[in-house]
């Protein structure tokens, strides 16, 4: 039933904003800069495996009514709690650096530099205003807001893949062959960060919360079969999208700029009168791209429109994954703490911890020398996977939690 999936639909896209956040897109154009279309098949694997381990969290949800870290409340000790939810915050904190930075970047850009890294954060602090006002009018509200960001970064990083024209063949062979021919440490980082960049921690702990808002009979157990369905068709259909979105993004970059040089990019940027000529010394090193970068390599190969149009793109993926971030830090202080404060106040602690780091790196950070921190976290990430893995494939297994939804492997 059709009419059944709209009323099941919201959660999935709300949890797929974390497929598409900037520090997903860097570790995109990074792996087509640094690898070309070789890792494509890593990204295929990584969503896969993603897809399935959200439909672990939000079958945990949907058949406990409670969310993964209420549900680590009642079945750990304090100790592995503390460390737990310790990881878990770590995370989101990580994550949200590459957000507010990704959004701060953005604005740079559509400013021409007129708006500094550490004033875009400051701006992008006002998120925390726009998620309450528009929480406040409810939840379809909000997924329809998310699904209008997801429909700007689908027709931008879209406008990006036609204006260049990747090699469909080469595509093709990228993701159906897993292979990575002549492939170094700079490439084995890539595909370490596309793992923590595409598979979020957090985002287990999201999704098994954001279901709960879809009322279901738990008393009756095929009415519990048939939200479980729903939410994993409606999953499926979200990281598809996603999914899409992050090919546009590696196939642009492995198409135009895998092994080029400073010196071809200088060339071109010189020839254009880009203004930002002076980031690429004239020398034959291998392009470094980050999301500045990119899209100022962009702007010089296609002109001023890609440049704008990318910013924007980049700046639609900011402002969805710093909201559904400061949502993730919410349900996990809820549920491990068993804090029971206003809204206004848990979002207000939850931006405050993963805001203060990001403006002193804002600050004392140049928008131009990013790229290393970005792929650090991106690498963190992947370090922190287990501590959200454990407790969602033990409690899914669990008959004493999941009853007769039990997994049998």
């Amino acid at each position: 039933s059709f009419r059944k999936l709209w009323a099941f639909t919201g959660p999935g896209f709300l949890m797929s904003i974390a497929y598409l956040d900037p520090g997903n897109i860097e570790s995109d154009l990074q792996s087509g800069a640094v690898a070309g279309f070789k890792l494509l098949w890593v990204l295929m694997l990584a969503t896969i495996i993603g897809l399935l381990l959200q439909r672990l969290a939000a079958r945990l949800g949907v058949v406990t009514g409670l969310h993964l870290a209420e549900v680590c409340n009642r079945q750990y000790q304090k100790v592995p709690r503390i460390i737990l939810w310790l990881m878990v915050e770590l995370a989101i904190i990580g994550s949200d650096m590459q957000e507010v930075i990704g959004s701060a970047i953005a604005i740079n850009l559509l400013s021409v530099g007129k708006i500094p890294l550490w004033g875009g954060v400051l701006i992008t602090i006002a998120d925390t205003f726009v998620f309450l006002f528009l929480d406040k009018y409810g939840l379809r509200k909000l997924e329809a807001f998310f699904g209008f960001l997801i429909t700007i970064m689908a027709l931008t990083f879209g406008y990006e893949y036609i204006t260049v024209k990747p090699d469909q063949e080469k595509l093709l062979q990228g993701l159906f062959i897993p292979y990575c021919q002549n492939c170094g440490t700079a490439q084995l980082e890539q595909a370490v960060g596309i793992v923590g960049a595409v598979i979020m921690p957090h985002n287990m702990y999201l999704h098994s919360a954001l279901v709960k808002s879809r009322q279901v009979n738990r008393a009756n157990k095929r009415e519990v079969q048939e939200a479980n369905k729903y939410f994993f068709i409606e999953s499926c259909i979200a990281l598809f999208v996603s999914f899409i979105i992050n090919i546009f993004v590696v196939t642009v970059f492995a198409e135009a700029f895998f092994e080029k040089t400073n010196a071809d990019v200088n060339a071109v940027c010189v020839n254009t009168s880009s203004p930002h000529s002076s980031l690429f010394p004239n020398n034959n090193q291998t392009l470094e791209v980050d999301i500045y970068k990119g899209g100022v390599v962009l702007g010089c190969y296609f002109g001023p429109a890609a440049l704008y149009i990318w910013a924007i793109g980049i700046l639609a993926a900011g402002q969805s994954s710093t909201m559904t971030g400061t949502y993730s830090g919410q349900f996990v202080m809820e549920g491990f703490l068993n804090l029971r404060w206003s809204r206004f106040a848990r979002v207000l602690l939850t931006r405050s911890i993963a805001i203060t780091p990001t403006l002193l790196v804002a600050i004392f950070q140049d928008v131009e020398h990013l790229t290393g921190m970005n792929d650090f976290l991106n690498v963190l990430m992947s370090l922190q996977l287990p501590f959200a893995l454990i407790p969602v494939l033990t409690f899914t297994s669990l008959p004493s939690v999941m009853n007769d939804f039990a997994n049998g492997l």
